[in-house]
């Protein structure tokens, strides 16, 4: 597989953009990246999957998927060996993390909006839809 082929299959899903991410592409539905190619370099590609998937894709197809290092990897961050992986695994693998970041559903902002009342109070977004308010403290 090339970075070509990667990029074209990643990109087939609905709705797929490519953006970048810390230098290097990275692919994504509803704001959520689903894939990233050519990190740590071109050599490689990586698939958000949950563990229970990345546990039967390394157990299928062990010179072509590895963990990603660290809690990254625990949590399903799979890295591709693109000269490892044939068209139709790599597409089976995307498919799987296409569909869990549409599963998550659209991302949301990492700090939502808070606004300031009249005393000086700020309310989140959830406080502010619950009718409560909510004094946050500086440490």
């Amino acid at each position: 597989m090339t970075a070509a082929g990667f990029r074209r299959i990643a990109l087939g899903f609905e709705e797929a953009a490519e953006q970048a991410h810390q230098g290097h592409p990275d692919f994504r539905v509803g704001g959520r990246i689903f894939a990233t190619l050519a990190y740590p370099d071109t050599k490689w590609g990586m698939a958000a999957l949950t563990p229970e998937q990345q546990r039967t894709l390394l157990r299928e197809h062990p010179a072509a998927f590895t963990p990603a290092k660290g809690a990254w990897g625990d949590q399903g961050a799979t890295m591709i060996r693109l000269a490892a992986v044939d068209e139709e695994t790599l597409g089976e693998a995307l498919t799987l993390a296409w569909r869990n970041a549409v599963e998550k559903g659209p991302a949301r902002s990492r700090r939502p909006g808070r606004i300031k009342t009249e005393s000086g109070e700020r309310l989140s977004a959830s406080a502010r839809a619950a009718g409560t308010r909510v004094r946050r403290t500086r440490r």
